[in-house]
């Protein structure tokens, strides 16, 4: 019986090529393979962080290229661009200019680096047993519930579990997360110890490169920044330019600090208000993606996370109308925003999660 084949998602970066290391240590057979997004668009200016759709990408797929080099793996580059243009950045375009804040990662990570890109792979007909990545997280088999699990990943700091959650359970079946039960300094000691030259490699900070207005094709449209009662207190040159819960860079003078509080497409407008009213306790979610079970058959304590950066919250889950669950935190939260994602955690493992439809007012 031949070794089991794996092809390792490289980006240039440390933990995917330590990961696919750790594969080879293994005795896995490991083909390195690269998404290229970047469709050259021009006009975009870079503003220097790095990130993963940005014109600085033949630089990293160089990168990924020399690291596939020294581990002595064969490399290819698949063009996924078109479809991360429809899959992603129309969402993302869609989503911010009907008052909503898209979460970009979240869909590539579903559609395309873990969709995509495999599938790519196979079409060009690399023969494969499973696809891997540098991501730190963890996927176990429970044979009790016959469904395999996404559980955080050791290092608190690093868990990236909340990207993934919508993975479903055929590409869980197909994945691994070697590096997904180390720390960030165990990946760094093993990258130096087999000479990555680039174990010191900035990580990514952001889906894009530059500023997000550059990808939205939209001219200012002047309009009012209100407060909860309609008063007019400055003036924005697009509501685009914001999200809930924002308190930085609203050029609005006030007694105290202002949050946004919601976004009026239709008129233009951006409402604030202070740090009591852009709290709130409870809020639907839909486009459920459900990972430890099928479906919520009942009301469920668990911690809610609503951005990737933020701790988990603890609040109750509900089952609400058809294919929605309202979320209920034990105590207010801020920044709860339309269009971004909830994940549930019971502890280390994700239940699942979905994408905040509406916020229930605090009555």
């Amino acid at each position: 019986m031949g070794k089991k084949k794996v092809i390792v998602g490289l980006s240039g970066g440390v933990d995917s090529s330590v990961a696919a290391y750790l594969l080879q240590q293994q005795g896995f057979d490991v083909t390195g393979v690269t998404m290229s997004i970047w469709d050259g668009k021009p006009g975009l200016v870079p503003s220097g962080k790095h990130a993963c759709y940005g014109p600085d990408e033949n630089e990293e797929i160089e990168e990924a290229r020399e690291l596939a080099g020294i581990l002595g793996i064969p490399y290819r580059v698949f063009d996924c661009s078109q479809r991360y243009k429809s899959l992603v950045l129309d969402y993302f375009k869609s989503e911010y200019l009907s008052g909503r804040t898209p979460n970009p990662c979240v869909k590539c990570n579903h559609l395309i680096k873990f969709g995509m890109l495999p599938e790519a792979a196979k079409m060009e007909g690399i023969d494969f047993d499973y696809f891997a990545t540098g991501h730190y997280a963890v996927v176990e088999w429970d044979e009790t519930r016959k469904r395999y699990l996404l559980k955080k990943g050791s290092d608190p700091r690093k868990d990236q579990t909340y990207f993934i959650y919508r993975l479903n359970q055929e590409q869980l079946s197909k994945v691994l997360f070697p590096i997904g039960n180390m720390t960030k300094q165990e990946v760094r000691e093993i990258a130096a110890k087999i000479n990555i030259p680039l174990s010191e490699k900035e990580e990514s900070q952001d889906f894009y490169s530059g500023d997000y207005k550059d990808l939205l094709d939209v001219n200012d449209m002047p309009g009012d920044i209100v407060d909860s009662k309609g008063n007019v207190l400055g003036k924005h040159t697009g509501f685009w330019n914001f999200t809930i819960g924002q308190r930085k860079g609203l050029g609005v003078a006030y007694s105290e600090p202002l949050y946004v509080l919601s976004l009026n497409k239709d008129k233009n407008m951006v409402v604030v208000g202070t740090r009591q009213e852009v709290m709130n306790s409870s809020f639907i979610v839909n486009d459920l993606n459900w990972i430890a079970f099928e479906s919520l058959s009942g009301p469920m304590e668990v911690k809610v996370k609503i951005r990737s950066a933020q701790n988990a919250s603890p609040a109750w889950i509900e089952p609400f109308e058809k294919d929605s669950v309202k979320v209920t935190y034990n105590l207010p939260n801020d920044g709860i925003t339309p269009g971004q994602s909830a994940v549930f955690y019971l502890e280390d493992l994700v239940l699942g999660g979905g994408v905040i439809k509406e916020v229930l007012k605090i009555k």
